[in-house]
């Protein structure tokens, strides 16, 4: 998960800093920096950071990415997703079991994976439960502890 959070901010950073054409072109960016990622997890990250394409006005189309406040928009909309699915959440060493309304696992883990939580390295969904491994060191507390401040309308259980 480190490497991911690595890497979208660098992808941020050219994307910032160069006028990138295509995924070729970030990817070719991304070698440079020491990245090694295939085609389709660019594809991946570049959905997550909510990139686009606009006009260059000239021959074109160019990367572009949203805006602070349309991200802001956009976290707010997982968090929804979250709150909407969640059932409870409960630990055991370093794994976190969220149950889920049926349906909604999906929904929820990908509304936790797009908050980019370092406490996190990765979750799987079922149909009604999520598994999230959390990183080495992270405790189950600590990790309720930092959900609660992104996510401030999560009852305590």
């Amino acid at each position: 998960m480190k490497e991911r959070l690595t890497r979208l901010k660098t992808v941020r950073k050219l994307i910032k800093n160069y006028r990138i054409e295509s995924q070729e072109e970030l990817l070719g960016y991304l070698q440079k920096e020491g990245f090694e990622v295939t085609q389709a997890t660019l594809s991946r990250d570049l959905k997550l950071l909510k990139v686009g394409k606009i006009s260059d006005g000239h021959s074109g189309y160019v990367y572009t990415l949203p805006d602070e406040e349309e991200r802001r928009e956009s976290e707010q909309i997982y968090i929804q997703d979250f709150l909407r699915g969640y059932v409870s959440i409960d630990y055991s060493g370093n794994i976190v079991v969220i149950k889920t309304f049926g349906g909604h696992a999906d929904a929820v883990s990908n509304a936790l994976d797009a908050l980019n939580m370092d406490e996190i390295l990765g979750t799987v969904a079922g149909d009604n439960c999520i598994f999230a491994c959390l990183r080495e060191g992270v405790t189950g507390p600590r990790f309720l502890k930092a959900l609660k401040l992104r996510i401030p309308d999560l009852e305590d259980e």
